[in-house]
């Protein structure tokens, strides 16, 4: 049975309430008339408690499955670039696509607060099916709880993700060999800048747009043009810095970054400058890094350009023998500085 949106209990003009996580009725309408109806797959639409998956289709893809979940707290729930449901769609798809897998479904939980606009959770529902149809997945089952008001912030989304690895696609940080270059997609920190402007904690006038994007369309075009790349990772919490670190201890090598190689918007320098803070541990939505043996990475380069997410890749450093697990910058002024992570995080729920 399908319920119009016009119902007293799931009207834009209403607002969550404590009945909508109840399990009723109430529920019940608010699942079919907004989730059911914006995500439209014949897996959902059972609304069984759990997603029955074809394992024929599954495995024509690969030979592994990649299997991620990830949850979704940002402040605010909207912003320039997009809002908390092209967040996790997103950011879901880009943990499984970094694997070398192809995303194929997720699950969507969401934790609501008592006083949320149903009309803004029908915006984020809407944003979330058509992030999902960008990046070629399913949402196909999922989960709703009501919190009391002053509980929830408004709204958390969980996501899981399923994606399969097809065979011969080996990727992992301890890979990473002496005289590999480490290439990024394209400038860094736009999403913290972004968050940190919608918050408007400080009088900024710049033009800061988050970097959301799925990223696998992108990465499938990388491992057909080079299959030995090394390792790949999203830079998300902690910025391209939590990355490097990564892969500079997992594979027990040292990274050298090139300061004047690092692509960065005026916009967001600026914003990093007036705060006292780095690009490099901003977070990002948008951005991989990708390590490469030296002999492909110009290639990489040129073929990553062609592509949407891509267009502004570039070569930011490469992989030395030691000492292990350090990460070092070469400064604009010709020095040489090892580069330190923050104690804790820069800016709090910022995904």
């Amino acid at each position: 049975m399908k319920t119009e949106s016009t119902d007293a209990n799931t009207s834009d003009q209403g607002l969550i309430t404590l009945a909508h996580g109840a399990g009723g009725r109430v529920m019940r309408q608010l699942i079919e008339s907004i989730c059911v109806e914006a995500f439209n797959n014949p897996a959902l639409a059972l609304l069984e408690d759990q997603a029955r998956l074809d394992m024929a289709e599954i495995a024509a893809h690969g030979d592994r499955l990649a299997f991620t979940t990830d949850s979704y707290v940002v402040d605010p729930l909207e912003f320039p670039g997009g809002d908390i449901g092209t967040l996790a769609v997103n950011g879901t798809v880009n943990d499984l696509a970094v694997s070398g897998a192809r995303p194929l479904y997720l699950s969507c939980a969401l934790i609501l607060e008592e006083g949320l606009e149903i009309s803004r959770l029908r915006r984020i529902m809407a944003s979330m099916s058509d992030a999902a149809g960008v990046a070629g997945v399913s949402i196909v089952t999922g989960d709703t709880k009501v919190v009391p008001r002053g509980k929830g912030d408004g709204m958390f989304i969980n996501t899981s993700g399923i994606g399969v690895i097809p065979q011969g696609v080996e990727l992992a940080a301890s890979r990473c060999q002496p005289g590999d270059c480490v290439i990024v997609n394209g400038t860094l920190g736009d999403h913290g800048a972004a968050i940190l402007q919608a918050r408007g904690d400080l009088a900024l006038e710049a033009d800061l747009v988050s970097d959301c994007q799925p990223l696998h369309g992108l990465i499938a075009r990388m491992l057909a043009v080079c299959p030995q790349v090394h390792a790949l990772r999203d830079a998300t919490r902690g910025g391209v810095a939590g990355v490097v670190y990564e892969f500079a201890e997992a594979s027990g090598r040292a990274i050298r970054l090139f300061e004047d190689q690092l692509p960065v918007r005026p916009s967001v320098r600026g914003v990093c400058e007036i705060l006292g803070l780095d690009a490099l541990h901003f977070a990002n939505e948008g951005k991989l890094v990708a390590v490469v043996p030296r002999e492909a990475a110009d290639s990489m380069v040129a073929v990553m350009r062609e592509h949407p997410a891509g267009r502004d890749a570039c070569i930011i450093g490469e992989v030395l023998d030691g000492p292990a697990g350090s990460v070092q910058i070469s400064t604009l002024m010709g020095g040489v500085r090892l580069l330190d992570l923050p104690i804790g995080e820069q800016l709090p729920r910022i995904c």
